[in-house]
């Protein structure tokens, strides 16, 4: 019943967008000018979503599966049954602090800040409802014997690969090297889960390819919500502001 609905959620996700698609062109996204460039179709949203249902797919194959306990035990004699590096909480949060210092540098981005911040609001609320609901439904327990069943999928690793793709997104046409290294800090923060014996393999897989989906769904009905009140205002300023217990922004107007 748990697998069948895992795989109806995805049906879901891969059923929602059937249709091809039209990259948006792309903007400066510094906050005093605007400029479009234009850029020719790219591939179909099918070929886009291969990679996550690939591994969502995979994922929930690897679930309690003999081999993912094997290679738990396996990291956790590597490194110690002791150890724990708490980066992982952090370097989810990374590509955000990326895409903003972008931003703020002058980078041409895809997207105004405006609708950048909307798509990246917009993802996270479907990729982190769609883990959670998962985590209750499935009830899987955590690596070590732990007692808390909220095992799969894993929320800091769909965080960490919603903020990469949300920053590939915007970067991928006009700067490759700062698109994919949100992807670094996701691969990192999934990585850590397991060292640190919070999440089995399949967890990671199954966050990493929820978090990606998402932001591919967001982005393909972007022009659904095309609604940007700063879009023609000067001299308009944002930023993220991060704590150890809080995640806010930063907006400021000079006149």
């Amino acid at each position: 019943m748990k697998t069948m609905l895992t795989l109806v959620l995805i049906f879901l996700y891969i059923n929602i967008a059937n249709a091809q698609f039209t990259d948006a062109p792309l903007t400066n996204s510094t906050f005093t000018n605007s400029s479009q460039i234009e850029f020719k179709p790219k591939k179909t949203l099918f070929s886009k979503r291969i990679i996550p249902v690939a591994l969502i797919a995979t994922g929930i194959l690897l679930s309690t599966s003999s081999f993912e306990k094997s290679l738990q035990k396996d990291l956790r004699n590597m490194v110690g049954d002791d150890f724990y590096f708490g980066m992982d909480d952090y370097t989810r949060y990374a590509p955000v602090v990326e895409m903003y210092a972008a931003d703020i540098l002058g980078a041409k981005s895809k997207s105004h800040w405006f609708d950048q911040t909307k798509n990246l609001v917009l993802s996270s609320i479907i990729s982190n409802g769609a883990s959670s609901l998962l985590k209750r439904e499935v009830h899987k327990y955590r690596p070590g014997g732990s007692t808390n069943a909220n095992s799969f999928p894993s929320g800091h690793t769909t965080t960490a690969f919603t903020t990469a793709t949300v920053l590939y997104e915007e970067f991928k046409d006009t700067n490759a090297l700062l698109a994919y290294s949100g992807y670094f800090f996701a691969i990192t923060t999934g990585s850590l889960r397991m060292l640190n014996n919070m999440h089995y393999l399949s967890d990671v897989l199954v966050g990493a390819g929820i978090g990606i989906l998402s932001v591919k769904l967001v982005y393909h009905f972007n022009h659904l919500i095309s609604w940007n009140p700063f879009k023609k205002l000067n001299g308009i300023a944002f930023a993220p502001q991060f704590s150890e217990k809080s995640v806010g922004f930063y907006l400021s107007r000079t006149f």
